[in-house]
Parts: C-alpha cells; sequence; structure tokens
C-alpha cells in the first residue's frame, strides 16, 4: 500500500494474471456419458473405505452440463484466465488408440465458451485421472506409459492447440507419485517401495515427451504445476534437520532438480537407501527429455510443514514405502488451522518462493496455480455464506505473494483454488474449498463472500493499472481458428 492509498488489497502490477481454477474428476459428473472411459479415481471410489463418505465423482458438480453457468460465474468474478484439466479418460477411454471425439467436443465448447467470455483458457492435460486401462498394465510405474502420454498431448494439441494460450503436462506429481502409490490415500491406493519412485520418474519422462508435442503443435506458453512445500525442522537438532533434508529430497528436489538443474537429487542413498539403489527405470538422455525448457511454472501451495525425526516405521526394505523416510510431519506454534488441518502462516510462502529462486536461478516465471483453503462454511439465516476465515486466508497469502515478487521473485500470475465446491479426493464431499458454493442435492450455485471480496480485489487491480473487465477486453492470446 503507498502512502495515501486507502485500498486494502495487496498490489499487483499491470499485465499480472488473475484467474480460478478447478479439476476434472473434481466437477464434470458425466463419469458414463459420451464414451468416456473408467479412470483410477473411478475404481479408487468403488473400494470400500477409500472416500470418507463413501462417495465419488460421478456426478461431482456436473460441470459437464453445466459449464455456461460456471463460465458465467468467471465471467461476473472479472478473472483473466480458467485453470481446468482435461480428463484422458474422456478424450482416449482406454488411454490408447484414436481419440473420443465426443470427449474431445466438450472441451472444444468449453473453450469456445470461454474465449467468447473474454477468459483465456488454460488447460492442464493431466490431474490424476488416468485411464484405468492404463493402469492395468502398470500406469506410470513402466516407461509406455509416458509415451501414452505424449500420444493423448498430440490428440488436445491438434484439437484445442488453436486456441488454448496456456498449458500444464502435470498437476503435483508429487501426489500422483507418493500420496497415490506409497501411502496409499490417493488413486491407485497402493503401497510401493521402489515403484513409486520409478512412478516419479516416468511423470517427468512424460512431462518433457509432452512439452515436445506441445512446443512443435501450439503456440501458447507450456509450464508444469508442482506443489513444493515449505519444510522446517520441528527443532535444531541435528536429527531435526537430517530428517528435513530427507524430506526435501521427497516433497522437492525429486522433481526440481531434474527439471530445472538438469540433475538427480545428490543425496538420494541417504533419502530412501536399498529403494534407489538401482534406478532402471532411468535411461541416458532422459534428464535431456526432462529438463526441455518451459516458459513458466505452476506452483501451488496451502500450508507449512515442520520435521521430526522418526525411525523407520517399516523395517524391511522389500516392504518399506518411498515415503518413509525416518520423519513425521506436524506443526509446531499456536496459529489457526482451516478444516483440512492445515496451519495458516502466510509468511511461509513469501519464505517458499523467495528459497525456490535462489535455489533455482534457471527456473522459468511462475504462476500460482493453486491457493485456498477448506472452510467449514454454512448458509447464513440471510441466506448467504460468510467465509471470513476464508477472505483471511486469501488476503494474506496474496500480500505474502506480493511481498514475494517485492523480493524480486517473478510471479507471473494467480488461480484461486476453488472455483466450486467439490470432489474432495479422499474426503469426498466434506471438505470444502470454493468461493461459490455448490448444493450438493440441488447443485444450485451459491458465490460466498469470499467470491465477492476476490471480485472486488480484481476490480481494485483493473482501476489501478488500466487493465480490461473480462468480456471487455481484447480476444485472449492464442484465440481464433
Amino acid at each position: 500500500m503507498t502512502a495515501g492509498d486507502s485500498s486494502p488489497f495487496p498490489r499487483f502490477p499491470a499485465g499480472f494474471t488473475f484467474g480460478a481454477a478447478t479439476a476434472s474428476y473434481q466437477i464434470e459428473g458425466a463419469a458414463h456419458e459420451d464414451g468416456r472411459g473408467p479412470s483410477i479415481w473411478d475404481t479408487y471410489c468403488r473400494e470400500p473405505g477409500r472416500i470418507a463418505d463413501g462417495t465419488s465423482g460421478d456426478v461431482a458438480c456436473d460441470h459437464y452440463h453445466r459449464y455456461p453457468e460456471d463460465i458465467a460465474l468467471l465471467r461476473d468474478l472479472g478473472v483473466d484466465s480458467y485453470r481446468f484439466s482435461i480428463a484422458w479418460p474422456r478424450v482416449q477411454p482406454t488411454g490408447d488408440g484414436p481419440p473420443n471425439a465426443a470427449g474431445l467436443d466438450f472441451y472444444d465448447r468449453l473453450v469456445d465458451a470461454l474465449l467468447d467470455a473474454g477468459i483465456a483458457p488454460a488447460a492442464t492435460l493431466y490431474h490424476w485421472d488416468l485411464p484405468q486401462a492404463l493402469e492395468d498394465v502398470g500406469g506410470w510405474r513402466v516407461r509406455a506409459t509416458a509415451e501414452r502420454f505424449a500420444a493423448y498431448t498430440a490428440h488436445v494439441a491438434a484439437r484445442l492447440g488453436d486456441r488454448v494460450p496456456r498449458w500444464i503436462t502435470l498437476n503435483e506429481p508429487f501426489c500422483t507419485a507418493f500420496v497415490g502409490h506409497a501411502i496409499g490415500r490417493h488413486a491407485p491406493g497402493t503401497r510401493e517401495g521402489s515403484a513409486a519412485l520409478a512412478v516419479a520418474h516416468h511423470l517427468l519422462l512424460g512431462h518433457g515427451l509432452a512439452t515436445r508435442v506441445l512446443r512443435e503443435t501450439t503456440g501458447g506458453e507450456i509450464g508444469v504445476t508442482l506443489n513444493p512445500d515449505r519444510l522446517l525442522p520441528a527443532t535444531d537438532t541435528p536429527a531435526d534437520r537430517a530428517a528435513t533434508d530427507r524430506a526435501e529430497t521427497l516433497h522437492n528436489r525429486v522433481f526440481l532438480d531434474p527439471l530445472f538443474a538438469g540433475r538427480y537429487p545428490d543425496n538420494e542413498a541417504d533419502t530412501w537407501g536399498e529403494l534407489a539403489a538401482d534406478p532402471t527405470w532411468r535411461h541416458d538422455g532422459d534428464l535431456d527429455v526432462i529438463g526441455t525448457p518451459l516458459d513458466l511454472v505452476g506452483i501451488n501451495y496451502y500450508r507449512p510443514i515442520t520435521i521430526a525425526a522418526a525411525p523407520h516405521t517399516d523395517p524391511d526394505p522389500a516392504t518399506r514405502t518411498a515415503v518413509d523416510i525416518r520423519a513425521i510431519e506436524t506443526w509446531q506454534g499456536d496459529v489457526r488451522h482451516t478444516a483440512m488441518g492445515w496451519p495458516v502462516v502466510p509468511a511461509t510462502f513469501t519464505d517458499l518462493l523467495t528459497d525456490l529462486a535462489r535455489r533455482y536461478p534457471a527456473m522459468p516465471p511462475v504462476h500460482i496455480t493453486e491457493n485456498g483453503s477448506a472452510e467449514d462454511d454454512t448458509v447464513a439465516p440471510d441466506g448467504q455464506v460468510h467465509d471470513a476465515d476464508r477472505v483471511a486466508y486469501l488476503d494474506g497469502h496474496l500480500h505474502a505473494l506480493a511481498d514475494a515478487m517485492a523480493q524480486g521473485v517473478d510471479v507471473r500470475g494467480y488461480y484461486v483454488w476453488s472455483l466450486l465446491d467439490n470432489f474432495e479426493w479422499g474426503f469426498g464431499y466434506a471438505k470444502r474449498f470454493g468461493i461459490v458454493r455448490v448444493d450438493y442435492d440441488t447443485l444450485e450455485r451459491l458465490p460466498k463472500d469470499s467470491y465477492h471480496w476476490y471480485r472486488a480485489l480484481l476490480a481494485d487491480h483493473r482501476a489501478r493499472t488500466g487493465g480490461a473487465a473480462a468480456g471487455d477486453g481484447p480476444t485472449p492470446p492464442g484465440a481464433g481458428r
């Protein structure tokens, strides 16, 4: 805030992108329509005990049928861009072979409707919904899936590449590799050792191959979205510092080092022991593919983690999982926690971004592709949702983002998570991240106070910088057939 400026909103430069984000399995529904094949999440949700409330994404927010209503909300909100993901099994029901025309038609309609509203599409190619048929033949554990991902990317780019100005290859490969394949809390729900490390590598390889396809077939910006964590030792003891170093490799370096430093982490043996002894899944030349230059890196950030040393919970290396790194993840200190139990410490967002910029000078410009909070908000007697805690969370983290930019971090955009309440993976519909409430019985949308706050922030930004509101400005870059 400058002298004489009474606005409470943080300041961002002209040209900064503001958006909102969603993901296909969490909002689309229509799980059995128009030729869509089953994904690993369809399978996972049907396994008893996997989802807290026993639900699935079969209907979700029914965005597949209600996307015009959701785009109207985006236009009223005033965002510059909308980040959505494309469901691989909707485009290729088995993950291989010719594309499903009806599936591509849906995304074609979605992109055109966004452009008609003056909103730039930002398409994520993989937000965790792997076709089940590929999982049945090895999934991301095998190299062939990275090659299939590149072929799927080519189909999508051939249809949408002339109109989508921003592409994200993968969303949070950490969650796919380790939450899905090591601790089993996400699909496919397995507890594996070295196979989870192979998954991490093949995800990166698939990213590199897809990036090359996009570079050859589109004119849009290309990036990948990671969820690096701000990790802090619980104490200053050597044991806790060493545990934090191991956690740093698991959470951050296993992806950041190959992408932006041209190397694999140098402490893998200490982190994973026997699991990393013979990485046969790595081939000569893979680092060159993985390190294919990018235009941006997406960062998803929600909370910090403190790390305390702990013994191995499984002494048998044959069954020990890749996340069993002799550490306990916790949080020290008296701060507010969100409905997810996550501590709210906005200054750690600044610290993470400045630390990444220092450690990875070759890292491309940053877009914050997710940031938000789940809160226990309800409809008040006046018929509205007064989610003051979410407003405070967003305000604190946007000020922290502005602080990081003031310290020299090259950040070009911010996408709030999420536009809509949605299927929150293992929690089902019990956790609400949206700035728009969804009544899961009627599917009625209701903008919350956080929606109106974010709308006011965007209007303030446009007024200061001379930017145009959504629908009032020029056609987004890359638009036009």
